[in-house]
């Protein structure tokens, strides 16, 4: 395995070390697969994460994060996201990654390339790590009315 990937979507392999870019990776498989219960296994379970991006909103807890996802996944769009030009950095026990994902919104009518700034902080728990909170915006105006109508089908 590379020691510092370009950009990950999920398809990567994984060192296998418990290390927090293994979850990173585990997180993108499971995103872009709209698997909500990989997705669960790499967020930290109860009321401690918090969520914030222009889609979900503001979410806190697993219970709404999960509920956030649940609507996208089943919703008429499906997207597929690369998550690139990151830094990477952490301590014993928590680790952030910040950059930028790029990817695709599609539905039966209509494809929207889609661009967002990205932020992911893990924490070690329970012999893992686990996301703790995201944070994503948006640069483009255009973008993200274009975005929220595919999603929200308004």
């Amino acid at each position: 395995m590379q020691t510092h990937l370009l950009e990950i979507a999920g398809a990567e392999p994984k060192a296998e070390d418990g290390s927090p870019l293994d979850a990173l990776i585990e997180f993108y498989q499971a995103f872009n697969a709209g698997d909500l219960h990989g997705l669960e296994a790499v967020w930290l379970g109860g009321e401690a994460p918090s969520m914030d991006n222009p889609i979900g909103g503001i979410r806190r807890g697993w219970g709404e994060i999960a509920e956030g996802y649940s609507k996208l996944f089943n919703g008429p769009a499906n997207l597929h996201v690369t998550f690139h030009d990151f830094t990477s950095q952490g301590g014993n026990d928590w680790h952030l990654f910040v950059g930028r994902e790029r990817g695709s919104c599609v539905t039966a009518a209509e494809r929207l390339e889609i661009a967002f700034r990205t932020t992911r902080w893990f924490v070690r728990q329970d012999n893992g790590w686990r996301q703790l909170h995201h944070h994503g915006s948006v640069e483009d105006p255009d973008m993200l009315r274009d975005y929220q109508r595919l999603i929200f089908g308004r």
